[in-house]
């Protein structure tokens, strides 16, 4: 069946609120943005198994360019740009500010993201070291976006981080790979901030043979997704305060709409469970993520343990999403006192 992506954005498209994605558009797109993304391992470890008494694979997109699985949907959106395109903008926290400043520096665009005021500074220097430009904004939703309508209005095409068609075509090539790498997969959950990446996993899903439950993990301190889909509509409150910087953002509704259309759930966690979700994957599978790319596992954590009949020996693929963390800070408490920098 032919893609329903247009070839860039055009103003009724930008203000759709339903996405109008099939799971068969994933083909094309991942057909795209081949070439320009890393095909990701799964890991496995048997103390995580015995603990969560189920199979877990674990997709490591911690280990993908710029660090996490953003750079699909950047290049996907990238690769549909007009050649008269002039650059890109976007609002971001971090990861999708450096995908898409790679993505952009590969066909020679400039690009722009706007970050809030507190972003992590590792991740603002990504964008920066991709070519990025960075401008900073109060740390609310409405001031990321009021920053990108003023980018657009200067002439630049706007690559949201989420909310739009190319990004969560580009975002369900991770799931694709997944269900190829593990067959018979039962459940697959993902973190959800914006909800490109569960999004796009919702229709990969789809298109399996088999029935797979599909599952959100969001952190209790910005519960957006599960309150929206208990609600019906999107919520329009969003205060989020959580460690997990990368799931702050208010879902999107083209993201909400594909979430209600594929009856995807949602486990939300505190800050507590992500932090021991961390600490499991640091120490077994030895991989460094950062607390949006451990949610997913804690979530797992959190369901396993209410209900250990219900998962036990259920295969079940969990989505690392990301690795970019700020180490310095770690460092220097293992600098020794008086030591020089």
């Amino acid at each position: 069946m032919p893609s329903t992506l247009p070839r860039h954005p055009v103003q009724h498209y930008t203000e759709m609120t339903v996405s109008q994605l099939e799971p068969d558009d994933l083909l094309p797109a991942r057909e795209r943005i081949a070439g320009k993304i890393l095909a990701t391992p799964v890991m496995r470890s048997e103390i995580i198994d015995g603990q969560l008494g189920c199979q877990v694979y674990f997709k490591c997109e911690q280990l993908q360019v710029t660090g996490s699985f953003k750079i699909r949907g950047a290049s996907h959106a990238v690769s549909l740009l007009d050649e008269a395109c002039p650059g890109v903008a976007t609002h971001s926290s971090g990861n999708h500010g450096a995908a898409l400043a790679k993505a952009a520096q590969a066909r020679g665009l400039p690009a722009h993201v706007v970050m809030p005021e507190t972003a992590v500074r590792s991740k603002v220097e990504a964008v920066r070291r991709f070519g990025g430009t960075v401008h900073f904004c109060e740390p609310t939703q409405a001031a990321r976006e009021a920053g990108l309508r003023a980018l657009v209005d200067e002439g630049f095409e706007p690559v949201p981080p989420y909310d739009d068609d190319r990004i969560i075509a580009g975002q369900g090539s991770c799931a694709m790979e997944l269900l190829e790498q593990v067959s018979d997969l039962d459940v697959l959950i993902a973190p959800v901030g914006g909800g490109g990446l569960l999004a796009g996993s919702a229709l990969a899903a789809a298109r399996s043979p088999r029935e797979i439950r599909v599952i959100g993990a969001e952190p209790a301190g910005a519960d957006d997704a599960k309150r929206s889909l208990r609600s019906g509509q999107r919520v329009d409150r969003h205060e989020p305060d959580t460690i997990a910087d990368g799931l702050r953002a208010l879902v999107g509704l083209r993201n909400l709409s594909l979430m209600q259309r594929f009856q995807v759930e949602v486990i939300t966690v505190d800050e507590e469970q992500i932090l021991e979700a961390m600490t499991l994957t640091w120490t077994h599978l030895k991989q460094v993520i950062e607390p949006s790319g451990a949610v997913a596992l804690a979530a797992l954590q959190l369901a396993a343990r209410s209900n250990p009949e219900a998962w036990s020996a259920k295969r079940v693929g969990v989505i690392l999403s990301g690795g970019n963390l700020d180490i310095q800070p770690m460092i220097e408490t293992l600098r020794p006192t008086g030591a020089s920098e």
